[in-house]
């Protein structure tokens, strides 16, 4: 019967904040799998390769925005009022040819 209370009396397990440092590490992994399951549900995987890629977020609409990457470089480009003339936004800089065998040409002006 002395061993017994000699054991209770030695152990470590009551100490509280040893389970909160057990929940902060759970809370972390679950972050983290959270982020990157966000991160391939949305095919956003491109951020982190190395290769230069441009997106096109809502296209055609009021709240567009375009989203380039070259090299370590992220800009982000959405069009203001002020660039607007004659109901259009932008300018033209070239003309785009589809040829019979489906190739497009682009000839800047």
């Amino acid at each position: 019967m002395r061993k017994n209370r000699r054991k209770l009396k030695g152990s470590d397990g009551d100490d509280p904040m040893a389970m909160m440092a057990n929940l902060f590490d759970v809370a972390m992994v679950f972050a983290v799998a959270l982020m990157v399951a966000l991160v391939v549900k949305f095919n956003m995987t491109e951020i982190f390769s190395q290769e230069d890629y441009t997106i096109v977020k809502n296209p055609g609409k009021e709240n567009m925005e375009i989203i380039t990457k070259e090299g370590e470089t992220i800009t982000k480009y959405k069009p203001s009022e002020n660039q607007e003339s004659n109901g259009q936004k932008g300018k033209r800089v070239g003309v785009a040819y589809e040829l019979d065998n489906g190739e497009i040409i682009y000839v800047p002006e």
